[in-house]
């Protein structure tokens, strides 16, 4: 997105320039795309926010990539709970990522930050799409092993895999999906919170849980009572998951939440007057 003066000028997208997703070549092609789609605008301040932006080597490399295509400007490269906290409106305050994968970041009025999770699906993610997809298989295969008939989550999730049958699960979890797809299989546990299903209830449940006891973890670190923003798809989609993710905060005193209803890049305006402000003083 390309703002003159505080305006939208242009607004394009293409595929993910995350390498840990895709290979250095193609995030070079996606952001040649992207760059010319804008009209190949020559800006001074450049902001770009990306998952796994966790070490300063993470976001060299992303810099590195983007700045062939605007030389002259300014790039700086964040984890992209930043910008989410900046969509909220926010300077301080923490952000909470429940998409494809979960995190949790903040700041506070010091200039100190703190993070909780956002270590990949291999060894978090927890209360993420990729993690309630996973549940519902586990769910699934176990009561397979019990000997029960495939329950309304069980064929919810068959009928979004394709499959006929609990035990074919295995093999399709493992051979040839991705984590993406298997967030996408989400909708199918949400589905089955609605009608009623015990366990899909105790799934979004114990994700709301998780994900606020990482972002009460990051407000006790900070020192900050809110806000906290949650965002991303299910986190800005899910009433269910919103519900238990405002319960669970509640418990911890932390009562101060807002729901993102806006991509995370409208909080870049915001960033960058924090940036001008600080320069300033």
């Amino acid at each position: 997105m390309l703002w003159v003066e505080g305006e939208i000028a242009a607004d394009a997208s293409a595929g993910s320039a995350n390498v840990q997703n895709v290979s250095v070549e193609t995030a070079r092609e996606h952001l040649a795309e992207l760059f010319g789609d804008l009209g190949s605008p020559h800006p001074d301040v450049v902001f770009a926010g990306a998952g796994g932006v966790d070490t300063d080597d993470d976001a060299a490399a992303l810099r590195a990539l983007i700045s062939p295509f605007v030389p002259g400007a300014v790039i700086t490269v964040v984890h992209d709970t930043r910008l989410l906290l900046a969509a909220g409106g926010a300077s301080t305050g923490v952000a909470v990522i429940a998409g494809t994968g979960s995190a949790a970041w903040g700041t506070n009025a010091d200039g100190a930050e703190a993070r909780a999770g956002g270590w990949g699906y291999l060894l978090g993610d927890e209360g993420s799409g990729y993690w309630l997809g996973r549940e519902a298989v586990r769910y699934s295969l176990h009561q397979m092993d019990l000997g029960a008939e495939p329950d309304g989550l069980t064929r919810g999730l068959l009928e979004y895999c394709k499959l006929d049958s609990p035990g074919e699960l295995i093999g399709h979890f493992h051979q040839g999906t991705t984590r993406r797809y298997w967030a996408a299989a989400s909708p199918v546990v949400v589905a089955a919170a609605a009608n009623g299903h015990a366990a899909a209830l105790a799934m979004v449940d114990r994700a709301g849980a998780e994900l606020a006891a990482m972002a009460s973890q990051v407000a006790a670190q900070l020192g900050v009572a809110g806000p906290i923003v949650l965002g991303s798809g299910l986190g800005s989609n899910v009433p269910a998951l919103q519900e238990a993710f405002r319960r669970h905060l509640a418990a911890r005193g932390l009562a101060d939440v807002r729901i993102l209803h806006q991509d995370p890049i409208f909080g870049v305006p915001l960033l960058v007057a924090d940036r001008a402000a600080a320069g300033k003083k």
